[in-house]
């Protein structure tokens, strides 16, 4: 298939890419120079595993370009839409500057029979109105969700879990398209599902909301569990034998953070407001305010192992990204602890094996340390913020070696208690006594 990919950001340079290893004939489209030369010469402008040889295999290959020339459009027959969705600025609706763009570019350069594919988070009712619009061209719109996972995404990309098509009533012809585009996919076995327009919309957002809403509940039984001596940790085993909850996703935590489910649960509660249907997602209000108070905890909890008050105090940060296996700073909870510990006297450094330089781009108050056991000479307090392997992997022996004070914060409770308490360490984890 010729296809182009309208946004070459996370989504869309892990799609184009993962296309042309799939055989596809791929021009990946965006008005960043800067971005779109990095690719060019298959250097992603973010970390995620896999992407650079598998950029650097399919432009070889000659199956993969990137431009910045929205007319080139018109070599593709399939356009894929992935751009992103922000959260507005004065509000928490979403952005959609950029889907309107891209629509705007792709509209003079489409014919009938060319088919283009949303891939963007949107909230529902966007693709119907975009549909409107592409009509007197005689292309065909689809929607056709993401389920990407950071650090994941181009398995995930070349192998989902499932495929969802949105498609208008009757447009057999487009469903056929795509399934050609997702041959590889499809033959594997990968489930795959028909729906309309706004069902595959909300697909996204419901998914997204749900994971979230699964996140904060552990994380408000952690509260409990903090008031009552209870712990969270063994709760979540007990109740993840339930094979109708299950134990994914049941961690308690410094809470959820990235460049997707916080803004898609605020946009989605943003859109419910404007269906007047308000009162149906209030409760993912509270969702993220368990989950910002998560980040305060961590926060609480460091002023009160050093005494009351950190001023003047090392506390070493392991940890910026949202996430391990990742460079992703959006709206990161370990990032926002060291902000806050900063913004209270600590005298904070910050260790991350990706997130530094997205991290002191963000926050160039924060010290960095571009070794791990610089972040921990003569700290007064060890903070775990993100589960990196590299930091869960710590010789507690070893590292209290390092420390002026063997007192640590398990913000994600991925260390091995018993191993560090044995070691001589003051420990003190979400939800647990």
């Amino acid at each position: 298939m010729r296809i182009s990919v309208t946004g070459c950001g996370y989504l869309g340079a892990v799609h184009a890419a993962a296309m042309a290893q799939l055989g596809h004939d791929v021009i990946g489209i965006d008005i960043d120079e800067a971005k779109i030369a990095a690719l060019a010469v298959g250097r992603p402008p973010f970390y995620e595993p896999g992407l650079s040889d598998l950029l650097t295999e399919s432009i070889a290959s000659g199956r993969l370009r990137f431009t910045t020339d929205a007319s080139q459009a018109s070599e593709a027959t399939v356009h894929f839409i992935a751009v992103g969705t922000p959260q507005t600025r004065d509000g928490n609706a979403a952005d959609l500057r950029f889907v309107d763009a891209a629509v705007d570019a792709l509209l003079p350069h489409l014919e009938p029979g060319h088919v283009v594919v949303g891939k963007s988070t949107v909230p529902v009712g966007t693709s119907a109105a975009l549909a409107e619009r592409i009509r007197p061209t005689g292309a065909r719109l689809l929607w056709n969700p993401e389920f990407l996972r950071e650090g994941y995404a181009v398995r995930d990309t070349v192998e989902p879990d499932r495929l969802v098509y949105g498609v208008e009533t009757g447009d057999e012809a487009s469903v056929a398209v795509l399934d050609e585009v997702y041959a590889h996919a499809l033959e594997k076995g990968t489930p795959r599902m028909v729906t309309d327009l706004a069902t595959a919309e909300l697909v996204k957002v419901a998914a997204n909301a749900y994971l979230a809403t699964k996140i904060s509940f552990i994380n408000a039984m952690a509260e409990i569990a903090e008031a009552t001596g209870a712990d969270v940790t063994q709760l979540a085993d007990a109740l993840g034998y339930d094979n109708r909850i299950g134990r994914r996703f049941l961690n308690a935590g410094v809470g959820f953070g990235g460049g997707c489910l916080p803004k898609d649960i605020r946009a989605f509660t943003a859109r419910a407001d404007e269906l007047g249907r308000s009162e149906a997602l209030a409760f993912l209000k509270e969702v993220d305010a368990i989950n910002l108070r998560r980040r305060r905890r961590v926060v609480d909890l460091a002023t009160a192992e050093l005494g009351g008050s950190v001023v003047g105090r090392k506390v070493a940060v392991l940890g910026v990204t949202f996430k391990p296996h990742s460079d992703d700073v959006r709206d990161s909870p370990a990032l926002d602890v060291a902000v806050a510990l900063k913004g209270l006297g600590a005298n904070v450094v910050a260790a991350d094996p990706r997130g530094v330089a997205n991290a002191r781009a963000r926050h160039p108050q924060l010290e960095y340390a571009e070794e791990t056991k610089d972040a921990l000479r003569d700290a007064d307090l060890v903070i775990l913020v993100t589960e990196w392997p590299e930091y869960t992997g710590l010789d507690p022996v070893a590292t209290r070696e390092l420390v002026a004070q063997p007192i640590v914060i398990d913000g994600r409770n991925a260390l091995d208690r018993d191993a560090w308490t044995a070691a001589g360490w003051r420990y003190r984890g979400m939800g647990r006594s």
